[in-house]
């Protein structure tokens, strides 16, 4: 019985010793389980502190970065702001500028306008007045230059009537009015130095001188007779006589072609050439009849009376009216669309 019983005990006592063993081995490998683990938090904590520090120091940076980049930010806004303000300043600046350019502009292309207009209606009036086509031409070009020199599209138009308005003069015959009036007044003032046709007078015959070998009477005959010979003149005419007019004639004669000259002038100018050459043609042939031919002033009276009578001034006188409508249109134009 006793063997029995102590059997059932060690088996208790060896399982006691297991079970202890176990609890042992267990609590060991709980003991190394919780060393490792903490082994392991400490590490991660570590790692996680040093993380954190990385973390801090880089936030840290960022954070001083963040405050330049928000400094340079402001400093960027200001200087913004002010290039802002000197932008808009120099954007009014060159508004201001433009306008004042354009009131300059358009008050000099008034003026330029106006100096052309005033051009060209004197330049007209002398062409249906006085029939100055050198004047009239001149004139335009003068404000053709003037235009050209300005160098604005819109004057294009008024350069094209100008042009227009050049060809047409110089396509009229050249006729120095002023120039032909003049030979004509030259020839009225020397009406007086001509000389009539019997108003020469021959040198006297030079006397001979009486030998001093004769007597008293034979040399006062002589001189007598010397004298009575000085009182007739005896002449040979080769052409038809003119006529011999007393002091009263002769002044009226050279009146009367003082005044068919004068006509002559005023047809000129009136351009009416028909009463020009009749009264060229009466001057002449009254030139040749009463006033000595053989005289150098008679001779150029009557080759300038000839080389007027070839002048023809009869043809159609051109206007300038389209430079001129051409000129106030764009005036007009432009007052609209200022206004």
């Amino acid at each position: 019985m006793a063997e029995t019983d102590s059997a059932p005990a060690s088996a208790a006592s060896r399982t006691i010793v297991l079970a202890v063993a176990a609890v042992v081995l267990a609590a060991g490998l709980a003991a190394l389980s919780w060393l490792d683990a903490r082994h392991r938090i400490a590490t991660t904590q570590e790692e996680l502190a040093r993380r954190l520090r990385e973390i801090e120091s880089d936030a840290r940076e960022a954070r001083s970065v963040a405050r330049q980049g928000q400094e340079a930010l402001r400093e960027s806004q200001v200087r913004l702001a002010q290039l802002e303000g000197k932008l808009a300043e120099s954007q009014s600046q060159q508004l201001a500028l433009e306008a004042l350019y354009q009131d300059l502009s358009r008050n000099r292309d008034e003026w330029q306008l106006a100096e052309i207009e005033q051009v060209l209606a004197i330049a007209s009036q002398q062409l249906q007045l006085a029939r100055n086509v050198r004047a009239a031409l001149l004139a335009l070009q003068l404000a053709d230059a003037r235009l050209a020199r300005a160098d604005r599209p819109q004057f294009a138009p008024i350069r094209r009537a100008l042009a227009r308005d050049i060809e047409r003069l110089k396509a009229v015959p050249a006729v120095d009015f002023a120039a032909v009036t003049g030979r004509i007044d030259n020839m009225i003032a020397t009406i007086d130095t001509l000389p009539l046709a019997f108003e020469e007078r021959t040198a006297p015959a030079a006397k001979e001188p009486l030998p001093p070998d004769r007597g008293f009477l034979a040399r006062l005959g002589a001189e007598v007779w010397s004298e009575m010979s000085q009182l007739v003149v005896v002449r040979r005419m080769d052409a038809v006589e003119p006529p011999l007019l007393p002091p009263s004639q002769a002044y009226f004669v050279r009146e009367n072609l003082r005044l068919r000259l004068l006509n002559a002038r005023a047809s000129l100018l009136a351009r009416d050439e028909a009463g020009y050459r009749e009264d060229l043609r009466a001057s002449l042939a009254w030139v040749q009849r009463y006033f000595d031919n053989r005289s150098k002033s008679t001779g150029d009276a009557v080759a300038q009376l000839k080389s007027l009578a070839t002048v023809s001034i009869s043809f159609e006188m051109p206007t300038i009216s389209e430079s001129l409508d051409a000129v106030r249109g764009y005036k007009s134009r432009r007052e609209r669309t200022s206004g």
